[in-house]
């Protein structure tokens, strides 16, 4: 009897710690929700001063970047006659920019996941960099050669004009992809050792970094492959040995690669084919309206930076979420959880600044190089590049989360897909929103 009353004594101890421990497990709840309660505010409005080294980074990036874009759209407005003897070069040049940060910006993104899971190591012969070096190489070749056929045969489908032969895009795009792309393969290289050795986070500089160096290097390259073609048989020669050349390169490293880098062309091909199709329409659009952007210089000026900056922000936001989504920080779910909100104020912080600073800039550098009638004026550019940066950051914004989550969801890696995702979605919409924007400011009918 004494066991029994003993285990009774025992089991109701027992009970009743159980029920205390239930009592005090809610009322530590309850009071963590009420010490988390005001930083749900924070969670808006002051994850900013929580995030001060990402906006430092993020801007020293982005602004670099945006300098860097402007020279680029200087670029582009100076070659205007050489788009006037070239018709349809034009149709090439949105796409192949857009496809080396697709290719590198994704790259990025990768080798910042594996920077901050420690799986990164500096070998150029074998691990992550390697696999991805090697990635990129194929896919800058394969890429151009795509590029070439695709702007060919959409414009005569769309019935858009242009006096380069098949062949003609051909060593265009291959050549000047090529030549930018190895140029972008060291700088992406060499960010991710500083990266590495300084204790950056990458995923705030690679994408606009990236960007940046893509838009500087690819005008530059394609104009000087245009010096290659219209030279009889060996123009054709060198067209055939290029498409030749990539077509082994691609069945060789499906073949002979590791595992990774045959994963890695295996989820990157089709949506770079994706991409590229997006950016072809772009620049179809943009041969379509070139007398627009070539009359008013500083709208050319503004062009690529434009476009750039949108797939830079959302390069940051996919490579930021990707990489939580990696580490087990973030459920991928249909809704952006609050979690998110943060990243998202933070990119629209950065894209305030950068937005107003292109179209300001776009104006001055106008006046200075073109002369007064090159702009529409100062208020009217920022209005410009203000409203339609609005627009073309929510796209990059959805096409960032939503591509990192559903590729993380169908088993794929969001390093890889997000960045060209965005390419495409900023691309279009960016120069769609453009477009709205000279239509309500009245520059476009």
């Amino acid at each position: 009897m004494a066991e029994t009353g003993d285990t009774e004594r025992g089991g109701k101890r027992r009970r009743f710690g159980r029920r205390r421990e239930g009592e005090e497990g809610r009322r530590g709840r309850l009071r963590r929700r009420l010490r988390e309660r005001p930083r749900l505010r924070p969670a808006v409005y002051g994850y900013l001063t929580e995030e001060k080294e990402s906006l430092r980074q993020g801007f020293a990036a982005l602004f670099l970047s945006s300098t860097g874009e402007l020279v680029a759209g200087i670029a582009l407005a100076g070659i205007a006659g050489i788009l006037d003897e070239l018709v349809g070069l034009a149709i090439l040049i949105p796409a192949a920019i857009g496809m080396r940060g697709a290719i590198f910006g994704a790259m990025g993104s990768r080798l910042s996941t594996a920077i901050q899971t420690g799986l990164f190591s500096f070998n150029l012969r074998r691990g992550i960099l390697a696999e991805n070096v090697q990635a990129a190489a194929v896919l800058s070749l394969v890429s151009g050669v795509f590029l070439a056929f695709l702007a060919r045969y959409l414009a005569d489908i769309l019935a858009v004009e242009t006096r380069l032969s098949v062949f003609d895009y051909v060593i265009i795009s291959t050549v000047g992809g090529a030549l930018a792309g190895a140029l972008l393969l060291g700088i992406t290289v060499v960010v991710a050792r500083l990266s590495v050795s300084r204790g950056w986070d990458m995923d705030n500089i690679a994408a606009p970094m990236i960007t940046a160096c893509g838009d500087i290097l690819t005008l530059p390259a394609l104009v000087l492959a245009t010096l290659l073609i219209g030279v009889p048989i060996f123009s054709n020669v060198l067209a055939v040995a290029l498409i030749a050349v990539a077509a082994a390169t691609v069945v060789g490293a499906f073949r002979l690669g590791v595992a990774n880098l045959r994963r890695i062309l295996a989820e990157s091909l089709p949506i770079l084919a994706l991409t590229g199709t997006v950016t072809i329409l772009v620049g179809i659009a943009l041969e379509d309206r070139s007398d627009q952007f070539f009359t008013l210089l500083a709208l050319s000026i503004l062009l690529p930076a434009f476009l750039q900056e949108g797939g830079a922000l959302g390069g940051i936001l996919s490579s930021r979420l990707s990489s939580k989504i990696h580490l087990g920080l973030l459920e991928p779910r249909g809704l952006p959880p609050v979690s998110t909100l943060r990243d998202f104020a933070l990119v629209y912080t950065f894209a305030t600044g950068v937005y107003l600073f292109i179209g300001g800039a776009s104006h001055f550098l106008a006046l200075a190089l073109f002369g007064a009638d090159a702009s529409p004026g100062f208020a009217v550019m920022l209005g410009i590049s203000a409203l339609a940066g609005l627009i073309a950051t929510t796209a990059a914004a959805v096409a960032a989360y939503y591509g990192s989550v559903v590729s993380y969801r169908l088993g794929l890696d969001p390093d890889t897909y997000g960045i060209p995702i965005i390419t495409a979605a900023v691309d279009l919409l960016g120069f769609m929103s453009l477009i709205i924007a000279l239509i309500i400011f009245g520059l476009a009918g």
